[in-house]
């Protein structure tokens, strides 16, 4: 059976393959502070997740819109879908 996609990964996934990924910035936890970087240079730096691993992604811009982030610890995930989905109600274009 095969695994489900996440959230983030849904989000990447989208970004690389059917929208622009310039359009995207990563913030990710580095040490103690958080660092935001656009998309092709995070997949760079991180060596395709293998320095900086997904779980420590907390958020993904698309043109300076959230389209995820994650939840803090015990709290419920925010979804942002409309933000991700033009074809979703209420979405910008």
């Amino acid at each position: 059976m095969a695994r489900r996609k996440g959230e983030l990964e849904e989000v990447l996934s989208l970004a690389l393959h059917a929208d622009d990924p310039d359009r995207y910035v990563i913030v990710f936890r580095d040490m103690d502070s958080l660092v935001e970087m656009k998309l092709r240079a995070f997949l760079e730096e991180s060596g395709r997740f293998t320095k900086v691993p997904a779980s420590r992604i907390v958020e993904v811009r698309r043109d300076g819109v959230v389209v995820f982030r994650r939840a803090a610890p015990g709290g419920r995930p925010r979804s942002c879908r409309a933000a991700r989905c033009p074809s979703a109600p209420g979405a910008s274009p």
